[in-house]
């Protein structure tokens, strides 16, 4: 069960970067955690689905849409996909659409809101690339943890033990 965010916060303050609060809440999993791979893309989901088509092993996919609310960079089918693939969940900053059904899903994820307009498929974006949105930067390999109360990202994985 992944760490809650307020007692790392407690535990490891100085080790970590806590997310501007903007983001919404989505999936049937509430708190996730895991080592974060990324995709840069703005309207175009196809490097979403590329990363999402391969196994995830227990990441999390931190997207910069470039904070676009205009059209969706995840739906139910990408996320069955992201469950499938061993994803543990997603961080975008953008939107999703069919939120019904994502929200049916053993998935968490974190996204500005909702909007039922999909993405154009033009092939654009960048993968594993680092990322500033929310007041932090997001490196491959990172650890990020989120749940009710917000996300924050270290730089390797932090245990509660002995805090």
């Amino acid at each position: 069960m992944p760490h809650h965010t307020a007692d790392l916060c407690d535990a490891h303050e100085q080790d970590l970067h806590v997310l501007e609060s903007m983001f919404q809440r989505y999936g049937r999993v509430t708190a996730f955690d895991g080592p974060i791979a990324t995709v840069k893309c703005y309207e175009d989901n196809s490097k979403v689905r590329e990363a999402l088509s391969e196994p995830g092993e227990g990441r999390v996919l931190v997207v910069d849409g470039g904070g676009s609310k205009r059209r969706a960079l995840l739906g139910d089918m990408l996320g069955e996909l992201a469950v499938k693939n061993g994803w543990r969940g997603l961080v975008i900053n953008g939107c999703i659409r069919d939120s019904a059904a994502i929200n049916q899903l053993e998935l968490g994820v974190h996204a500005l809101g909702t909007i039922p307009l999909k993405t154009h498929k033009r092939g654009e974006g960048q993968r594993d690339v680092s990322l500033s949105f929310a007041g932090v930067t997001f490196r491959p390999g990172e650890h990020l943890y989120a749940d009710a109360d917000g996300i924050v990202v270290a730089a390797r994985p932090l245990d509660l033990a002995g805090a």
